[in-house]
């Protein structure tokens, strides 16, 4: 088991990894501590996959429930404040500026909006998409558009 978990890392890490900075607004230290718990329940559960979907659609799933109860955990926090943010991003290339500033964009759409756009950033088909999610393919075609529209939106109007 060892020998294939191995390879489902080495494979699948980078993809969790960059779905994780979807839901922490691009903090990387964040993202790499949610992969990993990520990777241990799919070590602790991997003799339980079904094989009713891909590897890597079961994945995906534990992705996005290890990020949401994350989330849900640690909404009481504080808030980061916006004016930090900006500051930080001031100081970056333009390059990682607006990787900032598409995660910022993407950090304030409907949970569901987000699971599909971080998908969708991953290249999965719209298909696999929705089997993940439960809505129909058309569905998720009609959503994919909406949720680039706002992120236009947002990206062109600035954090």
């Amino acid at each position: 088991m060892s020998k294939q978990f191995t390879k489902i890392y080495k494979e699948h890490y980078e993809k969790v990894h960059r779905l994780c900075l979807g839901y922490v607004n691009g903090d990387q230290a964040l993202a790499k501590d949610l992969s990993q718990d990520v990777f241990i329940k799919v070590w602790e559960h991997l003799d339980e996959f079904q094989h009713k979907s891909s590897i890597g659609t079961w994945i995906y799933r534990i992705t996005v429930n290890v990020c949401l109860l994350f989330i849900r955990k640690n909404k009481k926090k504080k808030k980061v404040d916006f004016v930090e943010i900006k500051e930080e991003v001031q100081e970056e290339h333009d390059n990682q500026n607006r990787m900032q500033q598409m995660y910022a964009c993407i950090h304030k759409l409907k949970e569901t909006e987000r699971i599909i756009i971080l998908l969708v950033l991953e290249g999965l088909p719209q298909k696999e998409i929705a089997e993940i999610t439960g809505h129909s393919h058309q569905n998720i075609r009609v959503m994919v558009y909406r949720i680039k529209e706002k992120l236009t939106k947002c990206v062109s109007n600035g954090i």
